[in-house]
């Protein structure tokens, strides 16, 4: 079994306007209803997961992926506190809310809470969550080999975004309930909390279910990169962002004779420009 297989995704769409990013997220949701219909029609069962830190932009993800598809055929998952019994019986818990055939759930923080928050905040033994990391991978198969499409979101965040958001909703009167006891708790384990999530990449994705890391730390550019990923993923036909840039894991430039490999689009655009700059600086000299 092969793991490791983490996608992290560059955006194209860094620093899109008001106007656009409305334009575009239309244009999207209308081929999310068209991936939706076809798996109504085709009978499939499609798994959208989400997690992240707290105030990392799951919900509001969610709702611009299913606020204009069919109701009848999709369901939004937030589950809460465990009893002792599906404590015990974890995966069962979340077996529970898988779709039917022709029908989508999306999971608002999935089965993968035993992989994060439960052993940050020492909510579950060390015995449940090695047997949990031990066997998440081969139960993914299991249920992908017997039909499941599964896509694993993680939406990845930096301390002053989280700060910043979490302060917005204690003093915003129509959010402040947001925030609980866990939420702050949390925060002060961030460094714990990352380790448990290098673990949770290192062991629990593979070539058939990887883990998909968007920047989330701008919720617009976070939205439309998660919907194109999917778009692009099952509607069978290239779908080119309205920007006209392209989502690319690994770019290559050769600067001085040296090839650069696996570089990000940052890293490409930095490189890019300053072999530009030198070429254009050559041309002046020789004038």
């Amino acid at each position: 079994m092969k793991l490791r297989e983490v996608k992290a995704i560059e955006t194209p769409y860094d620093g899109i306007d008001t106007i656009a990013y409305t334009n575009e997220k239309k244009r999207l949701q209308v081929e999310l209803l068209n991936i939706q219909q076809r798996i109504i029609e085709e009978k499939r069962r499609l798994v959208v997961i989400f997690e992240g830190r707290d105030a990392a932009g799951k919900g509001s993800t969610i709702k611009r992926f299913t606020e204009n598809l069919i109701p009848k055929y999709f369901k939004t998952v937030e589950l809460g506190i465990p009893t002792k019994h599906e404590s015990k019986n974890w995966f069962q818990r979340y077996e529970r809310h898988f779709p039917n055939p022709g029908e989508i759930t999306f999971f608002d923080r999935s089965w993968y809470t035993r992989a994060l928050i439960e052993p940050t905040l020492h909510y579950c033994s060390n015995r449940k969550y090695q047997n949990f990391m031990n066997k998440v991978l081969t139960w993914e198969h299991n249920h992908i080999a017997d039909g499941l499409i599964l896509i694993k979101y993680y939406l990845s965040v930096d301390p002053e975004t989280q700060l910043y958001r979490l302060e917005n909703r204690i003093n915003d009167p129509l959010s402040y309930w947001k925030i609980s006891d866990t939420d702050i708790r949390a925060r002060k384990e961030w460094d714990v909390f990352t380790e448990y999530k290098k673990q949770m990449f290192k062991h629990t994705s593979s070539k058939i279910s990887p883990w998909v890391v968007i920047n989330g730390n701008e919720k617009r550019e976070a939205r439309l990169t998660s919907m194109l990923y999917l778009v692009r993923k099952l509607a069978g036909k290239e779908y080119v962002p309205l920007t006209g840039d392209d989502i690319k894991a690994n770019h290559s430039i050769k600067v001085n004779g040296v090839k650069f490999r696996g570089l990000t689009l940052q890293q490409f655009s930095v490189l890019q420009e300053l072999k530009d700059n030198k070429e254009l600086f050559s041309d002046l000299k020789k004038e």
